[in-house]
């Protein structure tokens, strides 16, 4: 072995392997911009079914919405932010639940309001 080796040989190895990781990183960042933090509220998320087809709060007063947002904590179905009422924000503030989905087909984002972060 190499005169960076030591006693068990691995030295080279793990230099080799953060050289990886090192490239990796600095091609996603090139390629993708900066690597997507990690979100701490995951651990939020159930596997849920919408309590109502429209917003919950909006169908009680006969409001109305632009896009619904489901609460992947509870299933609570709020309307978004350019809908006059943002009661999908306003759950969020009044429960802490943090992760939210579109609610619309073919939509499969999700959005964590304390990070402010898609994951």
């Amino acid at each position: 072995m190499g005169s960076d080796a030591g006693e068990d040989g691995h030295a080279n190895e793990t230099r080799s392997g953060e050289t990886r990781v090192t490239r990796l990183i600095d091609a996603l960042r090139r390629f993708g911009g900066s690597t997507r933090p990690a979100c701490a509220h995951l651990d939020q998320v159930r596997e849920v079914e919408p309590r109502t087809v429209g917003c919950e709060e909006c169908l009680a007063i006969g409001g109305t919405w632009v896009e619904l947002r489901l609460c992947l904590a509870c299933g609570h179905v709020g309307c978004c932010d350019l809908s006059p009422n943002r009661h999908a924000r306003a759950h969020f503030a009044e429960t802490g639940h943090a992760i939210i989905r579109a609610d619309l087909p073919g939509y499969t984002w999700t959005w964590c309001w304390i990070d402010e972060i898609k994951v």
